[in-house]
């Protein structure tokens, strides 16, 4: 493997292209289980008729584990938002489609949203009421079984050069409830000061799929706790913003 290459570095990983290959290295304290977990679930995603990259192998260099991946030639929906601004509303109709096409999916095997979420809100340093409160919210909030992605942002949607686009990090999906995850997206714009975007984002999804603002408003509480976890000030402050200003009884 060739790592001489960075195309991007995230938390506790770091991703490389090597020809048609990209490999994203876990630092050395990712445990092998959570890596050969995503490389797992990202395969059952393979299994759909979603365009997403396809894992070739899983591997270590050195000390790390790696996941290879077939490499998308094209540019991200993100970059393509910021070069072409006046467009954005027409890139944002796409995006929502994507995710609403995602959401049809109801994929085999697969971690539950709601375990996941139920974990993370125990895990924030928030009051023990307020913790009881936000589980007993998510207790209580509709049941579903489809495809989330998790972590569904233009960043993370490859435009090939016939406009085809491919989904891509599958590293925090999850069965569960579909506007859990349009509520994260909606949060990820906001937490990345495109607040202008989030609003235009909600607008395009509520009208397309004719839902009510405030199915999705409930779940932001919640979304926000378990991103909280592992975010820093000030992202972190405004997600318990929210969180202290929700009706929460």
């Amino acid at each position: 493997m060739n790592l001489e290459r960075i195309i991007a570095v995230r938390t506790s990983k770091t991703i490389y292209k090597d020809g048609n290959k990209v490999i994203k290295v876990f630092d050395s304290s990712y445990k092998k289980a959570d890596v050969l977990n995503e490389a797992l679930n990202q395969a059952r995603v393979e299994e759909t008729s979603l365009d997403i990259p396809n894992i070739i192998s899983v591997t270590k260099t050195e000390d790390k584990w790696a996941i290879v991946s077939e490499y998308i030639k094209g540019k991200t929906l993100a970059t393509l938002m910021e070069e072409n601004s006046k467009e954005i509303d027409d890139y944002l109709n796409l995006f929502v489609d994507l995710q609403m096409k995602m959401h049809e999916i109801k994929p085999p095997l697969l971690n539950k949203l709601k375990d996941k979420m139920d974990r993370e809100i125990e895990a924030t340093d928030l009051s023990a009421t307020t913790r009881y409160e936000l589980r007993m919210r998510l207790e209580s909030m509709p049941r579903q079984n489809q495809l989330c992605h998790g972590d569904f942002v233009p960043s993370n949607i490859i435009i090939t050069k016939d406009s085809k686009p491919y989904i891509i990090d599958w590293s925090h999906v999850a069965n569960g409830n579909i506007l859990a995850d349009v509520a994260k997206t909606y949060l990820l714009f906001t937490t990345n000061n495109e607040v202008e975007t989030a609003q235009k984002y909600i607008d395009i999804y509520c009208a397309k799929t004719n839902t009510d603002r405030l199915a999705i408003r409930k779940w932001l509480p919640l979304v926000a706790a378990s991103l909280s976890v592992k975010s820093k000030n000030p992202i972190k402050e405004l997600l318990l913003s929210l969180i202290d200003d929700a009706n929460l009884k």
